[in-house]
């Protein structure tokens, strides 16, 4: 195949554009969302001498979740990786946030919003990447449990209603993060088909969005969140692949025919992430305003879709890859079906009479249950959980919820655990 577009002169020479100031409409105090931004749904816990920003806090309460510090053991493209060298979620996230950070910088737009918006935007990713995203639609689709499982909704889930932090108290509350980093997380999906992007005016209730890209971002600092996650997987999906030399001579002769297109400088040995990034980053700040919003030049878009088209074809739908996306269908349905048997009058004591069988997941599931229902009030107690109810165990379409988002939490490494222990005789 041969490709027709060619980077834009400026970033080929060198030569500079004027940059536009975007700081009348960055989130700060003045903007006219800026109190619908910081708004939370429940007043939150503060002290005298606590002066950080709504969303430096925020930001500080996502990097204490669990949820966040699962993302190292969950898979961007690569499953269950043992290379330290291959990218996992949480280094996804961060290249996320490094880009934002930069465009925000230049742009001047509010730093501690897109960091904040950016570590917790995959924070409802499912183990095994997209393809335990799909794995688990097909799931909640088959037993018309919700009308669909998508990860950016299920981030918004993880963020409003299971992840907690303790209190000055001790007291396990949720993370009640504002408006403004709530809407960037569910509004984040980096499918950008758009090359022009701008915050919409709306103030809605978020809960109400039913699917990726239904709506743009309510600020700038979203948009930029949401054009940043597009960049940062392209060029790293590029590095693993060379990494794990699982790509063919003729597939090698393609790409290096799209970055010498692109970027007639470079070689294929040369071209990182860092490198894909830098052009990115500079085209989108060269070329956006105000008035028209964050874009791209026409021929630094076709050439991201191009890249895009490219790693989907040959990296992401690698053949050394289908293996284990049945793999991972296997151990997610096994799961589900052995923990969708425990609902009945006594769920607990079903549970119980089978954890010396699977010891693991049944201490987990059943903590997993106390802290999100009503059936043992006093261990919640004790547990001192102060979190919101979350399912009825009583019904259940709801327990089935509560067993979808028990699954959809998991780590890949934790999930072949559980799935080994299921098929274990000892």
């Amino acid at each position: 195949m041969r490709y027709t577009f060619a980077m834009t002169e400026n970033l080929i020479n060198g030569t500079e554009k004027q940059i536009v100031d975007f700081s009348r409409v960055a989130m700060f105090k003045g903007n006219p969302k800026y109190e619908q931004a910081v708004s939370r749904m429940t007043e939150i816990y503060k002290t005298d001498y606590d002066k950080r920003s709504p969303f430096e806090r925020d930001e500080h309460r996502i990097l204490h979740s669990t949820a966040y510090r699962r993302l190292k053991n969950k898979t961007q493209v690569f499953f269950a990786t043992d290379n330290d060298h291959i990218c996992t979620r949480i280094e996804h996230v961060c290249h996320v946030a490094s880009i934002a950070e930069t465009i925000a910088k230049v742009l001047n737009l509010n730093l501690e919003l897109v960091n904040a918006i950016a570590i917790g935007h995959d924070l409802g990713h499912a183990p095994f990447g997209h393809q335990g995203e799909y794995i688990l639609n097909d799931i909640v689709n088959e037993y018309g449990i919700q009308k669909r499982f998508w990860h950016e909704g299920n981030s918004l889930n993880f963020v409003d209603n299971l992840e907690t932090l303790p209190d000055y108290q001790g007291r396990q509350q949720n993370l009640n993060l504002t408006y403004a980093v709530r809407d960037g997380i569910v509004c984040h999906c980096g499918e950008v088909n758009d090359k022009v992007l701008k915050p919409r005016d709306e103030f809605c209730d978020l809960s109400t969005i039913q699917y990726a890209s239904h709506l743009s971002p309510f600020t700038y600092e979203g948009c930029v969140v949401k054009l940043s996650d597009t960049i940062a997987y392209l060029g790293r999906d590029i590095e693993d692949a060379l990494i794990y030399n699982i790509l063919t001579e003729d597939q090698k002769k393609e790409l290096e025919h799209i970055i010498q297109v692109a970027f007639p400088n470079e070689r294929l040995q040369n071209v990182s992430t860092n490198i894909l990034t830098y052009y990115f980053i500079r085209d989108l700040c060269q070329n956006s305003n105000i008035e028209e919003g964050l874009k791209f030049t026409d021929s630094t878009f076709e050439m991201m879709r191009v890249i895009k088209a490219y790693n989907t074809e040959n990296i992401c739908g690698h053949d050394r890859l289908k293996p284990f996306k049945k793999y991972a269908r296997l151990i997610i349905e096994t799961i589900f079906e052995k923990v969708d048997k425990y609902f009945g009058e006594d769920i607990l004591g079903a549970i119980e009479k089978e954890s010396t069988l699977y010891p693991t997941l049944t201490s987990y599931f059943r903590k997993w249950l106390v802290r999100y229902t009503e059936i043992a009030l006093d261990e919640k107690e004790r547990m001192q959980c102060q979190n919101k109810v979350v399912y009825d165990y009583k019904n259940q379409q709801s327990y089935r919820k509560a067993v979808i988002d028990f699954i959809s939490a998991m780590t890949d490494k934790f999930a072949i655990k559980i799935f080994n222990e299921i098929i274990s005789f000892t």
